[in-house]
């Protein structure tokens, strides 16, 4: 193993540390690669789920806004691109490691679970805040 192979190992540990990586590992029941893996998928599965609920909810409150609804098509089809690009870029110091699925599944749970937030946020619109997209109720 090289210095450089080393070094970003070491970092993608201290990252998986510092994002929660030790307690996911402590919460999977098969502590080899591949449960490890699997267990990553499946948190990823969960987080993408919410995603879906809250899209379909915004959707809903924008029945009949087409434009607004068509910019909202648009930017999560963006969103998509850049958190699949993200999280590509992220594990690229494992790729072709067996240790790459579960660094790029816990990357797309976290891209994920921020942007259900930032989506949950549009959805606590206040009626006359005109900086929020959608509609409050």
């Amino acid at each position: 193993m090289t210095t450089a192979t080393t070094v970003r190992l070491a970092t993608i540990c201290c990252v998986l540390c510092l994002s929660g990586g030790s307690t996911f590992a402590q919460e999977c029941p098969d502590q080899t690669q591949t449960g490890l893996n699997q267990c990553a998928a499946e948190s990823y599965a969960k987080a993408d789920e919410g995603l879906n609920r809250a899209y379909k909810r915004i959707v809903q409150k924008l029945k009949g806004q087409d434009q607004a609804a068509g910019l909202f098509v648009k930017a999560q089809k963006s969103w998509i691109a850049f958190r699949d690009s993200e999280c590509a870029f992220v594990s690229s110091g494992a790729s072709g490691g067996s240790i790459y699925p579960m660094i790029y599944s816990m990357c797309l749970e976290q891209v994920t679970k921020d942007r259900v937030k930032q989506l949950q946020n549009y959805l606590k619109c206040e009626e006359g805040d005109l900086s929020c997209p959608v509609p409050p109720g």
